[in-house]
């Protein structure tokens, strides 16, 4: 499944992170997943988050720069071995994967990851192939 992502630029300082997820909270938006990358000076804060255009927004009308990505949400079972399955499905048809990040469901034998490639469609059809699964909106959303 395509879903999409909030990438967040936050200043490398202290306490602006938390403003960003304070922001989502009042709002009363839940983060399902979330991953941070940072540098000197600023960080990108990648977020799946219920309702992501309303969010972005909201963000930007907070002032914060927002982009929106689609991304695929792969479901896997909880297990050892599970992650390295769908990259070698990738790898294997030379998909390039730019960065990945995983999350488990509430669910207790399922586990979800994240994934950006280049071309979205090209690598749901080999995920597809391989017998892999997708994450749907309850998954994700609910």
């Amino acid at each position: 499944m395509i879903i999409k992502q909030l990438s967040i630029f936050v200043e490398n300082k202290m306490g602006k992170l938390v403003d960003v997820v304070e922001a989502l909270g009042k709002a009363g938006i839940d983060i399902r997943a979330q991953s941070i990358a940072d540098t000197s000076d600023f960080g990108i804060l990648r977020v799946i988050v219920t309702k992501p255009d309303e969010v972005a927004s909201l963000l930007r009308e907070q002032g914060y720069i927002v982009r929106l990505t689609d991304v695929l949400a792969v479901s896997m079972p909880d297990t050892p071995g599970s992650l390295a399955k769908v990259l070698r499905a990738l790898s294997d048809e030379n998909v390039d994967v730019e960065y990945t990040y995983a999350f488990v469901s509430h669910n207790k034998d399922k586990a979800y990851v994240v994934i950006r490639v280049e071309n979205n469609e090209h690598a749901l059809e080999v995920l597809a192939n391989h017998g892999l699964l997708f994450a749907d909106e309850e998954d994700i959303y609910k």
